[in-house]
Formats: structure tokens, C-alpha cells, sequence
């Protein structure tokens, strides 16, 4: 979790689903996916309550996507994860980022003993930032 090769390979990937993106331009989902975007990531929203956001459709969960993202990253609080989890492994999706201030241990230790890479209490960001 958190390797360096894992965090690289993850902003090489170009599709970027949202779990929890608000149309709040105050709240942080809103902004540091209108941030991935403007650096040509394609961002799919994933929020029930939420019709569209940054031009994009809004979904209501990850099964209802119309593309397999590459990244799926979360704006939820930890108790959401465990069912994230459960979604991706159903859907075979390999790379679950969580956002800074997320931290679900044993969640993510399920993640990885499926096959999917974390990166867990980081800013999509602030890495992305990082590296230009």
C-alpha cells in the first residue's frame, strides 16, 4: 500500500471514477477532480444524489458506470469503504484510491488479499502536483 510504483502507475491511468464527487465547488471532491480534469483525466462521477458534475453524467454506484475505470477514488467516509471494496472485486476494477483523511485498515487489507492495489490517506492531487 502507498509504494511509490503503485502511486506512479495510478496517475498514468487516464479514466478516474469519483465515489462521493458533490457539484459543490467548496467541497474538496469537487475540486481536486476539477484539478484531475483539467490535466486530462476523464472523470466519471459516482453519486446517487447527484444528476451531473464537471459535464460529466453522475452514476449511482460503480456497476452502473459505462466504462471500466482505470482508478477508482473515493470521497466517502471510512465505514463507506468496506462495500467499495466488495463492488470492485465484483467487477474485477484493480486500482482503489482514498482520498486523505480516509483510512480503513481492514478494508484495504481485503483490497489487497483480492488482487487490488491501494493507495490509502493521500491526495490524488497533491501527488499529482508532486510529480509534474
Amino acid at each position: 500500500m502507498n509504494e511509490s510504483g503503485t502511486i506512479q502507475s495510478m496517475l498514468t491511468a487516464k479514466t478516474i471514477a469519483v465515489v462521493g464527487l458533490s457539484d459543490n465547488p467548496a467541497k474538496a471532491s469537487y475540486r481536486v477532480s476539477a484539478y484531475m480534469q483539467a490535466h486530462g483525466y476523464r472523470i466519471l462521477p459516482v453519486n446517487p444524489a447527484v444528476e451531473s458534475v464537471l459535464g460529466e453524467k453522475s452514476y449511482a454506484s460503480l456497476s452502473e458506470l459505462p466504462e471500466k475505470p482505470a482508478v477508482v477514488n473515493v470521497f466517502r467516509l471510512p465505514a463507506a469503504i468496506p462495500a467499495i471494496v466488495d463492488e470492485m472485486l465484483t467487477l474485477g476494477l484493480t486500482d482503489l484510491w482514498l482520498q486523505q483523511g480516509i483510512v480503513n485498515a481492514e478494508a484495504a487489507a481485503k483490497a489487497e488479499a483480492g488482487g487490488i492495489r491501494v493507495v490509502m490517506d493521500r491526495c490524488i492531487m497533491v501527488e499529482h502536483a508532486h510529480r509534474l
